[in-house]
């Protein structure tokens, strides 16, 4: 079993920049991808916020470039996926499809999945009309209409990608307010092919071999009306992907593992980054930054370990 000083779990922002601050600090480094490089961001069609790219960049080109130079440094990246983690024992064992791995310290970066709406047809569409991802899918609605599910930052910003594609985007939000960022909202109102349906749920999603439209409910009238569209996405939330670490670390009431400001679990050793642990402002520079901080304290932790002085502020756990 090949014993690693860090081994990170997730490829996203945080896993990445985890990577790149480890493998720099001389740190015997593996990334365990996943089932896809680069996470949530990298199914981004334009991150514009992210310092040092003027003009924008998209999310799969941004996380190519942080996993280059993660290799750069000498990370190992494999793409396989996790199966089990045994925490209770130093040095912690991580399972994969491919064999089992162990390391002096851990970085969980497993990032969060789409939430669902949990309504008939939703689970039936998957794949045949109803996406979590309009990079992944916008392509195929050319000239068609389709409707984003949400009122967040994803949503607007994915039903403006959409309008690349598809002639008619109605927006459906459960209420009259959006909590997207103010200029994006700016945007999506400007854009003619945008149409909102507020204070308004889904039902149903309604068709025979694929989406044929979707049933809606208004909430403050009760009125149920039926809405003819041939896509539905769905940008209602996560949910944090940490069922491999349940009854082995401290995990919040919504399943988002609790750190402190250092990236420190429950559990000595064990750091978390990104989305599966930042609850206040889930972005790419968020998740790069926290990725940097737990690299930085696995460092310390393992020079802790073997009994050697870390330049600067000592091993606190």
């Amino acid at each position: 079993m090949e014993l690693y000083d860090v081994i990170i779990i997730g490829s996203g922002p945080a896993g990445l920049s985890a990577a790149i601050y480890s493998a720099r600090s001389k740190l015997k480094t593996l990334v365990i991808t996943g089932r896809a490089v680069g996470g949530q961001a990298a199914l981004t069609a334009e991150i514009e916020n992210y310092p040092g790219f003027p003009e924008g960049i998209s999310g799969l080109e941004l996380t190519r470039l942080m996993q280059e130079q993660a290799k750069k440094f000498g990370a190992e990246i494999q793409m396989d996926e996790v199966l089990s983690v045994n925490l209770k024992e130093h040095p912690f064992t991580v399972t994969t499809y491919s064999g089992d791995y162990q390391c002096k310290a851990l970085i969980i970066a497993t990032g969060v999945s789409p939430r669902k709406l949990g309504v008939p047809g939703e689970e039936e569409f998957v794949g045949r009309g109803v996406s979590f991802c309009a990079t992944c899918d916008g392509f195929f609605y050319q000239d068609r209409e389709v409707a984003v599910v949400g009122g967040g930052d994803s949503a607007l910003k994915e039903a403006l990608y959409l309008t690349r594609f598809a002639r008619k985007v109605y927006i459906i939000h459960r209420r009259d307010q959006f909590r997207a960022e103010a200029i994006i909202q700016e945007r999506a109102r400007q854009n003619e092919r945008i149409e909102f349906i507020l204070n308004s749920v889904v039902t149903e999603i309604v068709g025979k071999e694929k989406v044929e439209g979707v049933k809606v409910r208004n909430l403050k009238t009760g009125e149920e009306s039926f809405l003819k569209v041939d896509g539905v996405f769905v940008y209602i939330g996560n949910v944090p992907n940490t069922s491999l670490f349940q009854g082995q670390i401290e995990l919040d009431e919504q399943g988002y593992i609790v750190t402190d400001r250092a990236m420190h679990t429950s559990v000595p050793g064990v750091f978390a980054a990104g989305d599966v642990q930042e609850r206040v402002l889930a972005q790419v520079v968020t998740a790069a930054a926290s990725g940097a901080i737990a690299a930085m304290e696995a460092e310390k932790y393992i020079a802790h370990l073997e009994g050697k002085e870390y330049p600067g502020k000592e091993w606190k756990p």
